[in-house]
């Protein structure tokens, strides 16, 4: 028994919630998600009007979708 109660301080061994590998992975996909949208957004706010905004968004998951697709394909291929 250390004589803490659980939730007090000070802790002797912290314990790592999130390992340091899995944290900075997650941080870049973030960031990636962050670009690619803020991109998509900048390109949709450069847009005439609200059909031109719309058009564009239906543009945009059409190329997603046929993205996804292909890179589906290609993992089966390699499973």
């Amino acid at each position: 028994m250390t004589g803490h109660q659980p939730g007090e301080w000070p802790v002797d061994e912290p314990v790592d919630l999130i390992p340091d590998d899995l944290y900075v992975k997650r941080a870049a996909e973030r960031g990636r998600h962050e670009i690619v949208l803020g991109s998509i957004r900048a390109q949709l706010e450069e847009q005439p009007s609200p059909v031109a905004v719309l058009t564009a968004v239906r543009v945009w998951i059409n190329e997603v979708i046929a993205l996804g697709d292909e890179v589906a394909r290609e993992k089966r291929k390699t499973a």
